[in-house]
This record gives structure tokens, sequence and C-alpha cells, in this order.
């Protein structure tokens, strides 16, 4: 018996001081839009509801410019980033945008991408200040 309990405690030892596997995540991630094959950008989003909310709630792409777009959405992702590093909605804000103001994007993924902050807004009432009660039918 004293053995068994001299090779338990070598064991517990020997596995405790073992090297283990850094298990920490890192809790930044980033979004960054990518190009599909046909060299348009794109924006998924996973949400079920929001192709709903696209189809039956957020007013048509044709209702926008591409440049009313991309000054809202320069707007909106600095004050989304701002909202991410600071934790305060960390149940709806889970990551980071990457946005370029420079790059061309095009008019759908600049509506896509609009869209995704009205559908935070429609969805879970977080209001932002680039966002007025008007762009969500």
């Amino acid at each position: 018996m004293k053995n068994l309990i001299k090779y338990a405690l070598l064991l517990m030892f020997v596995f405790g001081c073992a090297p283990q596997k850094n298990v920490a995540l890192d809790n930044k991630t980033e979004i960054k839009p990518e190009k599909n094959e046909e060299g348009e950008w794109q924006l998924d989003v996973l949400d079920t509801q929001y192709d709903y909310f696209l189809n039956a709630i957020a007013k048509p792409m044709n209702f926008y410019t591409e440049s009313y777009l991309k000054n809202k959405n320069a707007f909106l992702v600095t004050e989304w980033n701002s909202l991410y590093s600071s934790g305060k909605y960390r149940n709806v804000i889970e990551s980071s945008i990457f946005y370029d103001p420079n790059e061309n994007y095009g008019l759908k993924f600049e509506y896509r991408l609009y869209q995704v902050f009205a559908y935070v807004q429609w969805k879970y009432g977080l209001r932002l200040n680039g966002l007025s009660a008007s762009d969500v039918r």
C-alpha cells in the first residue's frame, strides 16, 4: 500500500511538472474583409436572422449611394472598434472590424457592412451614434 501511494505521488509530481500547452485564448479577434473568387469583397454574417433582416426589414441597396455608405461605415467602424476595445458590450460586440476607408470595397460590400450595424441596432437595441432610427424601417 505504501508503494502504491509513493507511485501515485510520483505520477502526480511528474504530470504536475510537465510543460503544459498555453491554453489562454486571445480575445482580440478582428474581422477582415476578403475577396471571393470573382475578386469582389465579401462579408459573411453567420447569424441566421441577418438574411431575414436584409430581405424583410432593411432598406434596399438602391436607397443608398456608395459614397454615403462609405462615409457612414468609416464612422461606424471607428465607433464599433472603440466599443469593442472598452469591453462595454461584450455579449454583442465579439470582434473588432478592419476597414480601410481608402479601399474601394464596392457598393454591395458597403451595403452589407452598413446593414450589420443596422441589424445590431434592430436585434440588440445597441444604439450607435452614426446610425439613426430612420436607418431601420
